[in-house]
């Protein structure tokens, strides 16, 4: 069971490499990548900030509570920060159990908790040049403050 925060590129190769076990049924990998569309416009590019040893450690212990919630046999995450372009794989997550529900319920918890907890910002930027933060840990509070304060 492992983790990494890291501005190099993800060897999904190796990431599904290392996950294959005899005892394994079902290697899932997922593999989160740059799409080149948000919200009806173009991006051009993302750029993910992180603060690397909060998230890290946010990381590792997800990915222990997913070995404790399910009968695993490995796990690893693997999210990168810094600039990406379109077609860039942004996280990796690998899971091997011996049946097929453990591996998608795992990697679908990993995943949401990841995005909803740990200290990892997206920045989209757009084509004409506008750019916006959409995501991290934060952003769901701060994007229904700005809700709430535009209805009032």
């Amino acid at each position: 069971m492992t983790s990494q925060v890291t501005r190099e590129t993800i060897d999904l190769n190796g990431l599904l490499a290392r996950a294959k076990n005899a005892a394994a049924g079902a290697v899932l990998l997922f593999s989160g990548d740059v799409r080149d569309h948000s919200e009806g416009r173009a991006v051009d590019f993302l750029e993910y900030e992180t603060h690397e040893s909060m998230a890290q450690k946010q990381i590792a212990e997800i990915v222990v509570e997913a070995k404790n919630r399910w009968d695993l046999h490995y796990v690893e995450v693997i999210h990168r920060f810094g600039k990406m372009r379109i077609s860039d794989c942004s996280i990796g997550i690998v899971v091997a159990s011996s049946h097929r529900k453990d591996a998608y319920e795992a990697s679908r918890f990993i995943i949401d908790t990841v995005k909803k907890s740990v200290p990892i910002w997206k920045k989209e930027h757009f084509t004409n040049g506008q750019a916006i933060w959409v995501e991290g840990c934060e952003a769901s509070s701060v994007a229904e403050l700005n809700k709430n304060s535009s209805a009032t």
